[in-house]
């Protein structure tokens, strides 16, 4: 433990909710704000740096989906968990597509978004059973796993905390392929509420973030009836 608290913005127009979670997250431990729009949400970031983001996918105005597109384009990569209106598995899938890294289905218990927050902020920070192994090429992939920095053909990619730990765990085991479960277990945890088709969405994201072809995946195969392989040398 560094001492600091981890930051926090809940971005929510809900009042009510917003103020639940604040006193919530703040009792445990974590450096709370709140704000209730995209634009607000803009601001709060400008004036202040934060750890995690936790975000209403249905918002009037600007949408939390709109949003969390928005941070992912421009290139922040800040952890979000997306709440999404009442567990609809669409919702979720359209909230990783748009680079969450967690949903939440509402209503939720307060200590379940505690969990999700620690998760997502210990794979952030690489604790989530990194390797200090120095750096791995894989065709024209770089990838330190201690540094969690990637690039191609020496310029560097923009990853998700999630896609670097799918990415890592495929890394650990090129050439031999891992099932969706074993993805689950070692990329996101073996408590993890995650469908075999929200891995196939993750891992869509991820071959567009190292520039694997989408018709002809170059690094990435799909190994039918199983899951999914990284290729030793890049062909």
């Amino acid at each position: 433990m560094n001492g600091k608290p981890d930051r926090v913005v809940v971005v929510d127009d809900d009042a009510e909710l917003r103020a639940l979670l604040r006193r919530f997250l703040t009792e445990h431990g974590f450096e709370t704000r709140t704000v209730d729009g995209g634009g607000a949400l803009d601001r709060e970031l400008s004036r202040n740096p934060t750890d995690a983001i936790v975000l209403d996918l249905m918002m009037s105005g600007e949408d939390g989906l709109a949003i969390c597109k928005r941070l992912r384009a421009s290139g922040d990569m800040t952890p979000i968990i997306m709440l999404t209106a009442r567990g609809d598995p669409i919702d979720r899938i359209v909230g990783l597509e748009a680079g969450a890294d967690d949903y939440l289905p509402k209503p939720f218990e307060p200590r379940e978004l505690v969990a999700r927050l620690s998760a997502v902020l210990r794979r952030a920070r690489g604790m989530n059973d990194i390797s200090p192994e120095d750096s791995v090429t894989v065709g024209p992939l770089q990838i330190n796993l201690s540094t969690r920095a990637v690039t191609r053909d020496g310029a560097p990619l923009k990853l998700s905390s999630r896609e670097f730990a799918l990415l890592a765990a495929l890394v650990r085991s090129r050439g031999r392929p891992l099932s969706r479960a074993q993805l689950i277990d070692r990329a996101l945890g073996r408590d993890a509420e995650v469908t075999d088709r929200a891995v196939d969405v993750q891992i869509t994201r991820l071959r567009r973030a190292i520039g694997d072809r989408a018709d002809d995946a170059e690094l990435i195969k799909t190994v039918w009836g199983v899951g999914y392989v990284l290729v030793s040398n890049g062909a």
